[in-house]
């Protein structure tokens, strides 16, 4: 993983110092509530229902378990003994003490971590799949180039009041798992048939009030004219993007504005001026952060492993936890695992506590080479794997809760803090994820289904995917109560696809037998071994509407 260097440790330092003293003019008086607030977001915090919440940047969602053991004490000493982790890759404490706000950035200092940027019209955390350096169906290493954006954009003083906020994902994979297609801008990382790199640009996609998947501006592009292309759609939209109204300020309403052609013919004129500026990237900056993701020592082991093989047949409970939480790796006899944050109804979907977050610490450095990743969908990765360790490993996650064998499946639920914690949510969506958990807790059930994506968000800032989920829901408000919108037909990946509404909306009460009945018509249409976006393609939303709209019937928990 990327080590800081001085100047990165001097720009934190810096400011912690800066936003010590600015927590003191407030708490004086000397600031009001008005200046301060573009000061604190600036820091990642927010003032929520209950308290402030602190959302603290984990670049592309690694970490280190020197770090994730700071991000336990955090939760220990200043929170409610517990963190969030988020759909952006990014951990977020929701009970601080504005007064100990600077300790806590400090302590984030001290191992290489802010939180800078987690929030404002900027460049938001840079994202890409979770697997990355590790996946066998990786075509290039793609965090050198995030790294490369994360040191470019950070307080990059032309892009730091932009219209709106602005979210970045690279992916090199075969498969995306960085869902590029749903950011302001998503660049695909590949090898032309010459074996240079090259990226494919993508630009306005955001889910939000009005969801738009991303189209292509640009393919081909060097890789040496990564930034200064980044940098020419940043102008464009900086130039032209909506200040008065900021639910049309994302680069996606721009876009569809323009319309994609007018908006790309802009950005090549922008790109003209400045392609072979200081921007442009050479060999040797790559390769200077290209060297600190070296891979690790890896030992050479078989492809064969016949311990393995007597424990999976041993025990049906462990077999089905590696077929579903670990992933393919690039080097023989290791595997990348998933451990769920999603065991059931009793925890929240990302919610890890700090004794959850030391022993994965401890993990990392037992089973792995000390690096934990966290995943778009709110689980935590150990990249590297020996199969030899799954089964010691598994006993271990089963016994903190991380053990549960549902990566990719229903009750791997996306959702929102919601309405328990967030001011602008409409509604809760904890209760109803807990709901749905506790109805589909049978986990053979769960395996026969197959891939399925379920998201929930409580407003539709859409901090909860729903748009992309197989099904997704939308806590909606109707008259001060909290009801639930629902979409069918949502994926991400490179066939990624906006769900459809099924219709009328429903109560809180109503939706864990709604769900219910949708998958009970994904399994009667179902043929062979379909998954459920198969399913929907080929017989379309009218079998679930009148599934779960019956004549003369109101559907009851």
């Amino acid at each position: 993983m990327y080590q800081y260097d001085d100047y990165d440790r001097a720009l934190v330092q810096e400011r912690v110092a800066q936003f010590r003293d600015q927590v003191e003019r407030f708490q004086a008086g000397e600031l009001s509530d008005e200046e301060f607030l573009p000061l604190r977001l600036q820091n990642g915090l927010y003032l929520q229902k209950h308290a402030y919440m602190l959302r603290v940047a984990i670049p592309y969602g690694t970490l280190s378990a020197r770090q994730l053991k700071t991000l336990a004490r955090i939760a220990r000493d200043y929170d409610r003994g517990y963190g969030h982790f988020t759909t952006r890759q990014n951990l977020q404490y929701n009970w601080i003490e504005l007064s100990q706000v600077p300790q806590i950035l400090q302590l984030l200092a001290d191992v290489d971590m802010h939180a800078i940027q987690t929030s404002g019209n900027c460049v938001r955390n840079i994202t890409t799949e979770a697997f990355a350096g590790v996946a066998a169906d990786e075509v290039l290493d793609a965090r050198p180039l995030a790294e490369i954006l994360r040191q470019w954009s950070t307080i990059n003083p032309e892009f730091l009041y932009l219209p709106r906020k602005f979210k970045i994902a690279i992916c090199s994979a075969q498969q995306d798992r960085a869902a590029i297609m749903m950011h302001d801008i998503g660049l695909y990382l590949y090898l032309d048939e010459a074996g240079n790199k090259r990226l494919r640009v993508m630009v306005g996609g955001g889910l939000g009030r009005t969801p738009i998947l991303s189209q292509q501006i640009r393919e081909d592009l060097p890789w040496e004219h990564l930034l200064s292309y980044v940098e020419a759609v940043l102008r464009v939209y900086n130039r032209h993007g909506r200040r008065d109204n900021k639910y049309k300020a994302r680069i996606k309403i721009l876009v569809k504005a323009l319309g994609i052609d007018a908006f790309a013919a802009e950005v090549e004129q922008e790109w003209l001026h400045i392609k072979d500026g200081p921007a442009r990237l050479t060999e040797a900056e790559y390769q200077r952060v290209a060297r600190s993701f070296v891979r690790p020592d890896y030992e050479s082991l078989s492809t064969v492993n016949l311990e393995l093989s007597s424990q999976l047949m041993a025990s049906p409970a462990f077999a089905r936890w590696v077929a579903r939480n670990t992933q393919a790796h690039k080097r023989a006899g290791y595997v990348s695992v998933v451990l769920s944050t999603k065991p059931g109804p009793e925890t929240p979907p990302g919610d890890l506590t700090c004794e959850q977050m030391e022993a994965v610490a401890d993990w990392a450095v037992r089973f792995g080479f000390g690096e934990i990743r966290i995943a778009h969908e709110q689980n935590l990765i150990l990249p590297d794997i020996r199969k030899s360790d799954l089964f010691a490993l598994w006993r271990l996650a089963e016994d903190q809760g991380l053990g549960h064998a549902n990566a990719g499946l229903l009750t791997d639920i996306i959702a929102c803090p919601g309405g328990d914690f967030c001011a602008l949510a409409n509604a809760r969506s904890l209760p109803i994820t807990a709901a749905i958990q506790a109805r589909f807790n049978d986990l053979d059930f769960l395996h026969d289904l197959g891939d399925f994506s379920l998201n929930i968000s409580g407003c539709m800032n859409a901090c909860g995917h729903h748009h992309i989920g197989n099904i997704g829901i939308l806590g909606v408000d109707k008259n001060g109560m909290e009801w639930y919108q629902i979409t069918l037909g949502g994926a991400q990946g490179k066939a990624a696809a906006l769900g459809k509404v099924i219709g009328p909306s429903f109560s809180a009460q109503q939706v864990p037998q709604v769900i219910e009945r949708i998958v009970d018509t994904f399994v009667d249409y179902r043929e062979a071994d379909e998954n459920f976006i198969q399913t929907f393609a080929r017989i379309g939303i009218e079998p679930f509407k009148e599934r779960v709209y019956p004549r003369h019937e109101e559907v009851s928990a």
